[in-house]
């Protein structure tokens, strides 16, 4: 029963600007806000940050946010690379991921962001996993990274983490025990959306069991899971 309840789990809401905790990324999120309602005019913009801090998160809202504009908007993972939209009617591409691409793929993207920049139009979004100076690609391509915003996404603290659970269970109908907060974040995976569906298949098993939830019920999810 156990785990049909953790593959019955609700999915999590779509990336949205609007549910992305910004933590310390006020500043970037605001920055995004602001070129999606034309305040900014910035063209090419680069997130680095490490794994689970939020990057796809806002490639992926920043793309929604332009589709519900009804502009034409679309997002990419480098980790699956099928080649890059070449459309110049594009309102905005994000790729995510860029340090996996082979040495073919960086060469499509230089000449993609050679295009975007002679069309001035596209707004170009970027993530990686360190700066771009740091970056083992070719150095044209990282020359170009450096043009424009350059922004780096900070991981939310053990605090914020702890606040957008229990936020995350009152949304849900239901009350997280600040233990519990602390047991995932010792013992479980630690990027905010593996936390989020831990809670949800907690608060399941609880109403299944008829139990409160407490530790040993978490050790119990925690052992079948793994």
């Amino acid at each position: 029963m156990m785990q049909q309840l953790l593959l019955d789990i609700r999915p999590l809401p779509s990336p949205l600007l609007e549910n992305f905790q910004p933590g310390r990324n006020a500043e970037l999120l605001h920055m995004l806000s602001g070129i999606l309602s034309a305040r900014e005019r910035e063209r090419f913009v680069y997130l680095w940050g490490e794994p689970g801090c939020g990057k796809s998160h806002l490639l992926q809202a920043t793309v929604a946010a332009y589709t519900q504009k009804n502009l034409k908007a679309v997002y990419c993972s480098a980790k699956n690379h099928s080649g890059f939209p070449m459309d110049s009617a594009m309102d905005c591409i994000a790729i995510d991921d860029i340090d996996c691409l082979d040495a073919p793929a960086q060469i499509e993207l230089f000449n993609l962001y050679n295009q975007l920049r002679d069309e001035g139009h596209t707004f170009l979004l970027l993530s990686g996993s360190v700066a771009p100076m740091y970056l083992a690609m070719r150095q044209d391509l990282v020359t170009r990274l450096g043009w424009g915003l350059v922004f780096q996404v900070h991981e939310l603290t053990e605090a914020e983490k702890i606040q957008a659970m229990k936020t995350h269970a009152a949304d849900r109908g239901f009350d997280i025990p600040l233990e519990i907060c602390l047991y995932l974040l010792r013992h479980g995976r630690r990027d905010l959306p593996s936390l989020m569906m831990t809670l949800d298949a907690l608060d399941r098993y609880s109403l299944a069991q008829q139990r409160p939830i407490t530790i040993p019920l978490l050790r119990e999810l925690l052992q079948v899971a793994s």
